[in-house]
């Protein structure tokens, strides 16, 4: 990236264009439990002849703030992340465990609570994150100040940068795990646009930015956990700025506080992470599971309260050339999986069946179509949605 004192950076009326220049910090070397992270960075710019000031911004990987405050775990991965852990937001089956996203004790939400096993040296311990991952960056930018001789409102600021998964978005990116000195949040409400037009919701994340900036010069296959960002704009910079859990979304402000598969199955008894999730079954990661992995889940939480209930189940191809056909209410068709017969003791408590065994079914991506109704009894067909239909309605959302 280009260093703003660079000549020939212009804009279109004749003023320095804004630029960033991201340096990474190299020969930092192995981080243990004690490392003055500070003196290691400050030294390493050093020797590449880079000073640190007023208007920098320095990103440190949490991985380093976690080895050097030896938080490290040696059991399981599993509880190690139950540990880290506030509520699980979704979780998969993978490698005979539970693969969960939550929201961490750390403040964000996702995978694995943070917990990790790469990069952590000859030991090959787990690393997890710090509770309070603001207060060591505060911790870090103190002390990288005082190494420099420079007061604590000095224009400076520390990033501790982590890596995750975004919704709707595939691959990873770096991200602002905690934050001292730096506005994490720039917000426009209010303003208006480059054309004139109010702002009414645009809040920047300042500090994802950069974080995700720092992460084009370092990560974890070269060895060079930390950067310098300078350029960025000084109203960025505040010694009082409230850290990282700033960009934290929780509590009424979280539209997707669980998973659209676990909100299903948490109104049925078996929220993720429980222990009645677990004994119903968590879906596989990557490819989908067989019928027979499907419709038994489908049961299973059909069942889960309604303990007086029974099913019988005959589970059919869903690929065969002759498989059946079900036309539902409204008229669409789909290959049928299952046929399912429900029984209870009372007609209150086969309602009750009837209907959880329906709502379970979406949690599987089938469909239930009650086929036929006898004293006590009904029987239902879970059917695969049709394929022309589903691209249908795709093209015309």
């Amino acid at each position: 990236m280009s260093d703003p004192r660079m000549p020939g950076h212009l804009d279109a009326a004749g003023s320095p264009a804004p630029s960033l220049t991201v340096v990474g910090v190299r020969g930092i070397g192995e981080v243990v439990a004690g490392s003055d992270v500070a003196r290691l960075v400050v030294d390493a710019l050093a020797r590449d002849g880079v000073s640190l000031g007023a208007g920098d911004c320095l990103v440190v990987s949490s991985k380093v703030a976690s080895k050097s405050l030896g938080l490290t775990w040696s059991g399981s991965k599993v509880d190690a992340v139950a540990a880290g852990t506030v509520r699980v937001v979704a979780e998969r089956w993978a490698d005979g465990r539970p693969t969960r996203v939550v929201e961490s004790v750390a403040g964000p939400v996702m995978a694995a609570a943070g917990v990790d096993g790469s990069n952590t040296g000859p030991s090959a311990t787990l690393l997890v994150l710090p509770d309070d991952p603001d207060a060591v960056a505060d911790r870090l930018r103190s002390d990288v100040l005082a190494l420099l001789g420079l007061d604590a409102s000095t224009p400076f600021a520390v990033v501790l940068s982590d890596t995750a998964g975004r919704a709707w978005r595939g691959g990873l990116t770096d991200f602002a795990l905690g934050s001292a000195g730096l506005h994490v949040l720039e917000d426009l409400r209010g303003g208006v646009d480059h054309d004139g037009r109010p702002l009414a919701v645009t809040m920047r994340a300042v500090a994802d930015e950069v974080a995700a900036a720092a992460d084009l010069v370092k990560g974890k296959a070269n060895g060079i956990p930390a950067a310098l960002v300078r350029g960025l704009d000084p109203a960025c910079f505040d010694a009082s700025a409230e850290g990282a859990r700033r960009l934290v979304r929780t509590g009424p402000g979280d539209w997707f506080a669980l998973g659209h598969v676990e909100a299903v199955r948490t109104a049925l008894g078996a929220a993720p992470g429980s222990d009645e999730a677990l004994e119903v079954g968590v879906a596989s990661a990557g490819d989908r599971d067989d019928v027979v992995a499907r419709v038994g889940r489908v049961v299973a939480l059909a069942l889960l309260e309604v303990p007086e209930g029974s099913a019988d189940v005959d589970v059919r191809s869903a690929r065969g050339a002759d498989a059946a056909k079900d036309t539902t209410q409204d008229g669409a068709r789909g290959a049928a999986v299952a046929e399912i017969a429900l029984a209870a003791p009372e007609d209150y408590e086969l309602g009750r069946l009837v209907t959880r065994l329906e709502v379970a079914a979406h949690s599987e991506g089938l469909r239930a179509t009650v086929t036929a109704r006898g004293p006590l009894c009904v029987t239902l067909t879970l059917s695969e949605p049709d394929p022309a239909v589903t691209s249908h309605a795709s093209r015309q959302s």
